[in-house]
């Protein structure tokens, strides 16, 4: 049996090899009827070993880089967005960059770039996101194409892990009272990455049965301790479907369980867009790229090379 997230040989000549892997139920949202709670499970199970192996990087990075997908791909399911949301952050550590982004259908795509150097100074497997980003910012984009204003919330880098981060942004944001519980790791199937977010409606947002400020924040505190009893070996054992686990936290609480949406493998490079950009540079700088008469380009996210013959592209105009 073939297995899924390794590359295969694609009809179309533009496209990398690349897997092409689906989760049907890689989102699976609920709500506690009655309930201010609403939320989102997130496991992309043999999803997480096909991003993840893309690039030969330490288990340290490829966790963090988990938990940005599983959160990314989280948080685009809850807003209504045509085009990409993603999550970015830029810092002085030894991981300056790291960036995940997930489309409106749910293709999930991200990275992160390590310096090796200064991650060996860091405390190996036990560094949290903190350590490993520095000081810098934290950003989430929804890019609707060039014809759409792009929003964006910035915040800088505070807390020690990935979700203390976001529960920084939320909490200096216009946001719905919102928590975050994140896992990402090396499990016997290989790498798996979890998600789990809660988010407080707002009575007007139709749940009426609650009829008190104090009764809705007794919900909102109780959903908050039952999840804060999940553990990371819940939230990433594929033998522990996503509903099966919301009811072992939820079950006495009304938990509804939502129809589950899909995510899938979506490196969106080509031959093709990367050859337009190579059109942007002048003769000069095409010059200097080239190395043995082909110009090389690597595609961050899923880091398959393509080469042009330098013969073949022409550059930008002068000005």
């Amino acid at each position: 049996m073939t297995d899924p997230t390794l590359p295969y040989a694609p009809h179309d000549d533009d496209r990398p090899p690349v897997p092409s892997l689906a989760v049907a139920d890689g989102i699976q949202p609920f709500h506690l009827r009655d309930k201010p709670v609403r939320g989102r499970l997130v496991k992309l199970g043999p999803l997480a070993e096909a991003l993840l192996s893309r690039h030969d990087n330490p288990d340290v990075v490829r966790k963090l880089t988990g938990q940005a997908l599983a959160l990314t791909a989280g948080l685009a399911t809850a807003l209504k967005f045509q085009g990409s949301f993603s999550l970015q952050a830029k810092g002085d550590g030894a991981v300056p960059m790291l960036l995940a982004d997930c489309t409106d259908a749910g293709t999930l795509r991200g990275y992160a770039r390590a310096e090796p150097d200064r991650l060996a100074l860091l405390n190996g497997a036990d560094a949290e996101a903190g350590a490993l980003l520095g000081s810098g910012y934290l950003a989430f984009t929804v890019d609707q194409g060039p014809d759409m204003e792009r929003y964006q919330g910035i915040v800088s880098i505070e807390g020690e892990t990935l979700a203390d981060m976001t529960q920084h942004y939320f909490a200096t944001s216009e946001q719905l009272a919102s928590r975050v519980w994140l896992a990402a790791g090396q499990t016997p199937q290989g790498w798996r990455a979890t998600a789990l977010i809660l988010e407080r409606v707002a009575a007007e947002g139709g749940i009426d049965a609650v009829t008190s400020s104090a009764e809705h924040d007794d919900a909102w505190d109780t959903a908050l301790a039952l999840a804060a009893t999940v553990k990371d070996s819940e939230m990433l054992d594929d033998a522990l479907s996503a509903p099966q686990l919301l009811h072992r936290l939820f079950h006495a609480e009304g938990l509804v369980v939502d129809p589950p949406r899909p995510l899938a493998y979506g490196c969106r490079c080509s031959r093709a867009k990367l050859s337009g950009v190579l059109q942007g540079f002048g003769d000069a700088d095409l010059d200097e790229m080239t190395q043995s008469g082909e110009i090389s380009m690597t595609c961050e996210f899923c880091n398959t090379t393509f080469r042009f013959a330098r013969d073949e592209v022409r550059g930008a105009p002068s000005a």
